[in-house]
């Protein structure tokens, strides 16, 4: 898992940048492509509202460990960020594990999608010329 990180602050401010929020029961997540492809990374964000340091801290250990075990289903060429809500601490795990890969299948649906356009749109650019 760790070589599938975003791990600078300027890698998350790209990726905010470069995409939309989208949002889930649980959590909100952001989704952009990398402008170099390269391996998929995930980032995972829990701020000061979701509680004390200890109860961030197990969020962000729950969250690692489902996408531990479905890091293969990380959209190819992507960055994604993840930002668990509060109820994450408390959900049962299968239904976090349920969600999360609702949003990995989510976000490779939308990598082949805007894949598909960006490809098309460049094939009528080189048609026109």
């Amino acid at each position: 898992m760790a070589g599938y990180r975003l791990r600078k602050h300027a890698d998350y401010q790209l990726v905010y940048g470069a995409s939309r929020k989208r949002r889930s029961a649980s959590m909100s997540w952001f989704l952009a492509p990398q402008a170099v492809a390269s391996t998929p990374r995930v980032g995972l964000t829990a701020g000061k509202v979701l509680g004390k340091s200890h109860e961030r801290n197990r969020i962000k250990r729950r969250m690692r460990e489902v996408l531990r075990k479905h890091v293969d289903q990380l959209p190819a060429g992507c960055d994604l960020i993840l930002h668990p809500q509060r109820i994450v601490m408390t959900m049962e795990f299968t239904k976090l594990e349920a969600e999360v890969v609702r949003i990995l299948e989510q976000a490779n649906a939308e990598r082949v999608r805007t894949s598909t356009t960006r490809t098309s749109a460049l094939a009528k650019a080189g048609a026109a010329r």
